[in-house]
């Protein structure tokens, strides 16, 4: 751990314009080395070049002839001169010193030039020197030597000064423009921040305002929207999910209270067995009613145990033949068809089906159970989903009305019928199951049979074929 942590801004917009100028600096930074050199370079050669050229004509003009008077100066070339080997100046221009030669450099390689800064106190200041050998000339030996003042921009740090103003001013540009454009950016950002914020406990149905540009932050505010919908739909759930449950509750417990007082009142003039069995009635009806509380509560949370490959049509055929009773219950079920879910979920599930048809047939119920591919000779491998297993449960009752087959399963939703057929019920019974059907990622839905005349509920669930332990074929 670090003795000094490491401090940066908390806003991103702060964080996002300082790294981009610390981005920018870096480049910025080699950018400058790059182009003083190269600049440096370039005004070099080009003195070079203006000082040796003047120099060659100086040097072509005295092959045949001396020179009279002073040499001509060029433009831009300030002196002039011709040298002996020993350094005696037999020529020069106005301006070039008649005693002593413009630099000691000589050429080391034959018709090759020589180059030298001399700096001295002369107001001038410091000269790019050049030189050339001029051999049989009217003069016979000599070196020619021309100067050209020597650039500010080579002489002192000048050019680096004015590289690094520009970067500076390049940096505030780039830090405005990343802060202006951050800030454009992030702004819709703050909206859904602050639409958010205003939302509350008490006001959930408000929604926060989309932006009609389509990129990110409009599909954020989308993603809100549906989150707070699905919140708000959540909390009327819960809100209706209280009322329902303390009504349903205050029912037997009210009626356990009027007996235990009568009871109390004249403990000699009641029957005590029957008014313990009527107690025990409503213990009862309680003990359902809070054990499909915790179930629901279970499958809210999603605490539901670690679940397991099952065979749905064993499953299925093994819960027909425990049923009992004057109903005729028949199954045609397929094998094999594996769902991954909790057992004991996946049973209590298919007892509530079960049950529910037997409590509304006439006299005959039937559970069939299917498998269903995703697309013909199609199929996964492993452990991926492969189609659907399906299971439906008819009876030959009455059937459920059309605008009554989604209602049925709501937390403590009962129809006329069922009051009539199930007193005691609590009215969990479907509502439990369609969400254990939903957290094993599957549906379940009521509708008409067209097979027994009465009310059919289907459960589809997705298919393993081979139940994670092998192919389809091992089980044929």
């Amino acid at each position: 751990m670090a003795i000094f942590p490491r401090k940066r801004p908390r806003s991103i917009r702060a964080r996002t314009t300082a790294g981009s100028v610390v981005a920018a600096a870096v480049i910025l930074a080699f950018a400058i080395a790059a182009t003083s050199l190269l600049i440096r370079a370039v005004i070099e050669r080009e003195q070079t070049l203006e000082a040796g050229e003047a120099a060659r004509e100086v040097a072509v003009d005295i092959q045949n002839r001396r020179l009279e008077g002073e040499i001509r100066a060029r433009a831009g070339v300030i002196r002039i001169q011709v040298v002996s080997p020993d350094g005696e100046v037999l020529a020069s221009s106005r301006a070039a010193p008649t005693t002593e030669a413009l630099t000691g450099s000589v050429p080391r390689r034959a018709n090759g030039p020589v180059g030298d800064v001399v700096c001295d106190a002369d107001p001038v200041g410091c000269l790019t020197v050049v030189g050339y050998e001029s051999a049989d000339s009217a003069y016979g030996d000599v070196l020619v030597y021309a100067a050209v003042p020597r650039s500010d921009l080579l002489a002192g740090p000048l050019l680096e000064f004015a590289l690094i103003g520009l970067g500076l001013a390049v940096l505030a540009s780039v830090g405005g423009i990343s802060w202006w454009q951050v800030g454009r950016t992030l702004r819709p950002v703050e909206e859904v921040r602050s639409g958010l914020e205003r939302i509350t406990a008490s006001h959930p149905d408000k929604r926060l305002q989309v932006p009609g540009t389509g990129d990110e932050i409009a599909a954020l505010a989308r993603t809100a929207n549906e989150t707070l919908r699905r919140l708000d739909i959540a909390l009327d759930r819960q809100r209706g999910f209280a009322s329902d449950a303390s009504h349903e509750l205050r029912n037997p417990i009210a009626g356990l209270r009027v007996r235990l007082e009568l009871e109390l009142d004249d403990p000699e003039g009641g029957d005590q067995a029957e008014v313990l069995r009527a107690a025990l009635e409503d213990t009862l009806r309680l003990e359902r009613i809070v054990a499909d509380l915790l179930e629901l509560a279970r499958l809210d949370a999603d605490a539901a145990a670690a679940g397991e490959f099952v065979d749905l049509g064993e499953l299925a055929a093994a819960e027909v033949e425990r049923r009992g009773g004057s109903l005729r219950i028949d199954s045609r079920v397929e094998r094999g068809a594996y769902v991954f879910a909790n057992r004991l979920q996946l049973a209590r599930l298919l007892v509530n089906l079960l049950a529910n048809a037997e409590r509304h047939a006439a006299g005959r119920v039937l559970v069939d159970v299917a498998r269903e591919d995703e697309a013909e000779g199609g199929g996964g491998h492993g452990d991926q989903p492969e189609g659907w297993a399906v299971l439906h449960v008819h009876d030959d009752g009455h059937g459920i009305p059309e605008h009554d087959r989604e209602r049925i399963f709501d937390r403590f939703a009962r129809l006329e019928e069922s009051r009539r057929r199930d007193p005691g019920g609590t009215g969990l019974g479907l509502a439990i199951s369609r969400e254990t059907a939903q957290a094993l990622g599957g549906t379940l839905k009521a509708g008409a049979s067209d097979v027994l005349g009465g009310a059919v509920f289907t459960l589809r669930l997705p298919l393993y074929r081979d139940g994670g332990r092998g192919s389809d074929r091992d089980r044929q």
